[in-house]
């Protein structure tokens, strides 16, 4: 069983900052792709940002060059810096991690989520 641990979301004011992390434990194997997507209340759930393993990253249009996605591979964690926040960042942000299992299963899971709310 894979365990996927978020923290850091709260409440910020526009143009504040957040640092997201998520811890991930359990019978894992071989990590791929750790990442954040999030969702709005009313939206679908949209791609935040990627890194792969060996650091390729990817970012949603909205986020780019205010939010940088980070991970250490030795702990399984992957951090997200928010910058620049703005109201319409609100929502729930979930990490998501794929990759392998101890017995070889391929593995795509989720946290439950960690809320960021942007308002003055």
């Amino acid at each position: 069983q894979v365990q996927l641990v978020e923290s850091g979301g709260g409440l910020v004011q526009p143009g504040g900052s957040l640092r997201l992390s998520c811890a991930a434990s359990g019978s894992i194997l071989k990590v791929d792709v750790m990442g954040w997507y999030r969702q709005a209340p009313g939206k679908q759930r949209e791609l935040v940002a990627t890194i792969s393993s060996g650091g390729r990253t990817r970012y949603g249009d909205s986020v780019k060059g205010r939010f940088s996605i980070s991970r250490d591979n030795a702990k399984n964690t992957v951090y997200l810096q928010t910058n620049s926040l703005k109201p319409e960042d609100t929502a729930v942000y979930y990490c998501n991690l794929q990759g392998t299992m101890g017995l070889g299963a391929p593995l795509d899971a989720w946290g439950q989520g960690t809320l960021v709310t942007v308002s003055s």
